[in-house]
């Protein structure tokens, strides 16, 4: 068993989405001066790895608090969709997409984190690619660009309204290509908000997933 980090790293003046608030993070209490140490963060809840609750971008009132943490892992899947503008669905998606799962998309667009082009030209699902993660009743959904869609923003709708949780700017998804058995944690702040930063990480099994003794899918 091994842990793969799939989270960008929280520091001053990271990316932001465009039109949001820089990050700020601070001293806000030295050692030498105070007795201690403290540091002060001001974040929008979308910078970096984070995930989207339906409070996001529907008229639920549940706030992320709420929500609880078992909605925030369960077996992953990956699915290499490299090279694809808009991604589609394609055969065999079907049959390997599983209920209560944990969805990653691996578009390699984590290369650019950071260049206007991570924002402005990034991969997006297609609607019947939308429509099976819905059918197929996902727990998440994760991508390792800064979102699924672009404005409006009709598959953040559709999930959300589903809920579907989505996680987004995820890294180092090229570490579970190989990975035929893994775990995905990606637990939000006990936050009241629509969303919340993550540190969202994979843990990797060396041998086969257990088979399940009931008819029930994960």
């Amino acid at each position: 068993m091994k842990l793969v980090d799939l989270s960008h790293r929280i520091c001053n003046d990271m990316p932001v989405y465009p039109g949001d608030a820089a990050v700020s993070l601070t001293p806000a209490a030295f050692l030498d001066r105070d007795g201690y140490n403290n540091f002060s963060l001001t974040t929008v809840m979308h910078a970096g790895t984070h995930v989207d609750s339906p409070m996001h971008l529907t008229r639920c009132r549940r706030f992320i608090s709420e929500i609880p943490p078992e909605n925030f892992t369960g077996r992953g899947i990956l699915l290499d969709v490299r090279g694809q503008q808009i991604i589609e669905t394609r055969a065999g998606y079907e049959k390997n997409i599983e209920e209560g799962s944990v969805l990653l998309l691996y578009t390699g667009w984590d290369r650019l984190y950071g260049k206007d082009e991570y924002y402005a030209d990034h991969p997006c699902i297609s609607a019947e690619l939308g429509e099976l993660i819905v059918k197929k009743g996902v727990r998440a959904v994760g991508i390792d660009c800064p979102s699924p869609d672009k404005p409006p923003f009709p598959i953040h709708r559709l999930l959300l309204e589903n809920n579907i949780f989505i996680l987004e700017n995820l890294t180092n998804l090229d570490r579970l290509l190989d990975a035929w058995n893994f775990e995905v944690f990606a637990f939000p702040l006990k936050i009241d908000a629509d969303s919340s930063p993550v540190r969202a990480v994979a843990r990797v099994y060396d041998r086969k997933w257990p088979e399940r003794t009931d008819s029930k899918k994960r």
